[in-house]
């Protein structure tokens, strides 16, 4: 909105040039979003409590330890991550952009799916929150809108083509239909594999920021010709303007960070993991890095996959691999302390997030 409204009167208000600058505008999206997280997440913190103060927002199947210490934190602090992400996103990139609509209405979408499900289980209209097969099926439909818009409509180059990092010029071309299948389990992968991760105190919130940071310089990278020629990396028309949705979504994290910290004082419900995989797999689909996003975000795959393979293995054998699935539960049931867990958490995210990083060099 400022780049829309302000820019134009830059040869009257010349310090209004600021605003051409998308790393400029993508730090102002990332500070707008965190003070408004610190400035609200207070008064929702305080209104959640007293609305939820009847409702059980920590399932009863976790370990002993696990449910004692989080009992009575309000959950759906989701609605903070997702309104200060989209305001600041609007507020300060470019309307015109149509990779921005894309992020915002995908986001949008997942963020309403996540709320439905809280709600249906804070209100005990429906306990277990929305069915699993409807979820999926809304999830794949919007994931299927947006791969078709950005291929059909906009005609990004290669839309369709998944390239393989750490290899110059390797590309599997899928063509629409397998782009839309492969695309669609990014997206709505991405999105519940956060929502898997989400299970202790900033488990979830810093791998994603982190995740975030990474996809901001990816998507600055992917919309310049110059830097893209250099790295021998495809290059995407208007995908930069990315970087102040990714921007925006770092001060969201952050903003949420500071009430999520252990001991948490609100959890962000499937509002905020939903908002938060969606985000990073939408980036991930528009700036064509797909692959990278499973290197970057490696951390949602290993617990994604511990319980794909402790569901496997109990159904196939009768027998469980860990001793609690998702694998954070796992090492609580081993005895290790939840800050233990979270902090060794963050550096894997770290670690990963440089490999993936070390792609766009590496070739």
């Amino acid at each position: 909105m400022f780049y829309n409204f302000l820019y134009p009167l830059a040869e009257s208000v010349p310090i209004f040039n600021l605003f051409q600058y998308i790393t400029v505008r993508a730090g102002g999206a990332m500070a707008t979003a965190l003070f408004l997280s610190l400035l609200l997440g207070p008064k929702m913190i305080r209104s959640f409590k007293e609305i939820q103060k009847n409702h059980q927002t920590v399932r009863e199947d976790l370990p002993e330890r696990h449910a004692k210490t989080k009992t009575g934190t309000p959950s759906m602090g989701g609605i903070l991550i997702f309104g200060t992400l989209a305001f600041s996103t609007l507020l300060w990139a470019d309307l015109t952009n149509t990779y921005i609509w894309l992020a915002i209405g995908t986001v949008t979408a997942f963020a309403l799916i996540g709320f439905a499900d809280d709600f249906l289980k804070m209100t005990k209209i429906r306990p277990k929150g929305v069915p699993g097969r409807i979820r999926l099926l809304a999830g794949i439909l919007v994931s299927v809108l947006v791969i078709y818009v950005f291929g059909e409509v906009l005609e990004a180059p290669k839309a369709y083509d998944v390239f393989v990092p750490f290899f110059k010029g390797v590309i599997l071309p899928l063509g629409l239909v397998g782009f839309m299948v492969f695309g669609t389990l990014v997206i709505v992968g991405s999105a519940n594999a956060v929502n898997i991760t989400d299970g202790l105190d900033g488990l979830a919130i810093v791998p994603a920021m982190i995740a975030a940071a990474s996809f901001a310089m990816i998507a600055y990278i992917v919309g310049r010709a110059d830097f893209t020629e250099y790295l021998y990396i495809h290059y995407i028309p208007g995908a930069a303007e990315l970087t102040v949705f990714c921007g925006a979504l770092v001060g969201a994290c952050l903003g949420f960070l500071w009430f999520n910290a252990p001991p948490a004082a609100i959890f962000m419900g499937d509002t905020g993991s939903l908002t938060l995989g969606s985000s990073l797999g939408v980036v991930a689909v528009l700036t064509k890095h797909e692959v990278v996003l499973a290197i970057i975000g490696g951390l949602f795959v290993i617990e994604t996959l511990s319980v794909m393979i402790q569901v496997l293995s109990f159904k196939l054998f009768k027998k469980r691999v860990f001793l609690m699935a998702p694998l954070h539960h796992h090492f609580e049931k081993k005895g290790w302390a939840e800050s233990h867990i979270v902090i060794r958490a963050w550096i894997i995210a770290i670690v990963l997030a440089i490999i993936g990083l070390a792609t766009l060099k590496l070739r």
